[in-house]
């Protein structure tokens, strides 16, 4: 478990980005309603792909581009609803300053998670002390931003403390649970695998899979054509993006065959002359 200041100092910035983050989600969901704020969630798809070249130096082929590319609008596809359902509004019909705020949540998202793979891979610390460095100074950030606002109102409903889990229920603390389960599984992904296979695998495909099972079981919910459509393509993005490079043309097998036809049309023309 590393101390020293010179590994310590990377944990504050991305939960400072985390922090902005959350922020800005908040502020999107504002100008925009909740299906076209998930349409624009899945730009972050391909901002994880743009930043995991950039600042991870990891080279994707051609073929990985395209399936990115493909799993958003896959993503995109099964979150637009259809018009024989109840409401069918355009998905364009925000003002400009959601847009922009979705954008940047997109490119934010994208940021902290591949700035939190660079420093988990950067050393071999162990991945649960990494885990108490990153969340304590997120909970110490957003520990700061309560004491503001409360300066901010004057103390009105007493300090933060005192109201901290005002609200809470059993299915308050599931939701804690779940998703404090589901940040220990993100953090092995970040640790052993990569962005790529995180928003690919882990929390896009296999997870609009699993709700649709479950929504149908549990809530008797209808999938629609967009849904399975969209289900489609991400399995295909997949196909695509885990495929190795020799997959789509067997160039071997053309590389073979094309010399021996040559060498047989020019001994079939000496015969006939």
């Amino acid at each position: 478990m590393t101390t020293e200041w010179r590994s310590v100092r990377l944990f504050p910035i991305p939960s400072v980005i985390y922090l902005i983050h959350n922020d800005v989600q908040f502020a999107t969901l504002t100008y925009m309603d909740t299906s076209t704020y998930q349409i624009m969630g899945n730009l972050k798809i391909v901002t994880t792909g743009i930043l995991f070249r950039l600042f991870l130096q990891k080279k994707l082929s051609n073929l990985q581009w395209m399936a990115i590319v493909l799993l958003a609008v896959g993503t995109t596809t099964s979150q637009i609803k259809g018009c024989g359902q109840t409401s069918c509004d355009s998905p364009f019909s925000a003002p400009i300053h959601g847009y922009l705020l979705g954008i940047l949540s997109a490119c934010l998202s994208a940021l902290a998670g591949v700035y939190t793979e660079f420093f988990m891979k950067k050393n071999n610390d162990s991945l649960y002390w990494q885990n108490v460095l990153l969340y304590t100074f997120g909970a110490l950030f957003n520990m700061g931003q309560l004491v503001l606002d409360d300066f901010r109102g004057g103390f009105e409903k007493g300090p933060w403390w005192q109201r901290l889990l005002n609200g809470y229920d059993i299915t308050t603390w599931m939701v804690v649970l779940n998703l404090g389960s589901t940040g220990l599984l993100v953090s092995w992904l970040m640790k052993y695998a990569d962005n790529i296979v995180k928003i690919a695998v882990y929390s896009t495909s296999m997870a609009m899979l699993l709700t649709m099972v479950l929504s149908v079981y549990l809530f008797n919910f209808k999938p629609t054509l967009q849904l399975f459509l969209g289900i489609i393509i991400c399995m295909m993005s997949l196909h695509m993006y885990f495929a190795p490079p020799s997959m789509p043309v067997d160039l071997s097998s053309t590389a073979k065959a094309t010399p021996e036809n040559l060498k047989e049309i020019s001994i079939d023309r000496k015969n006939e002359s």
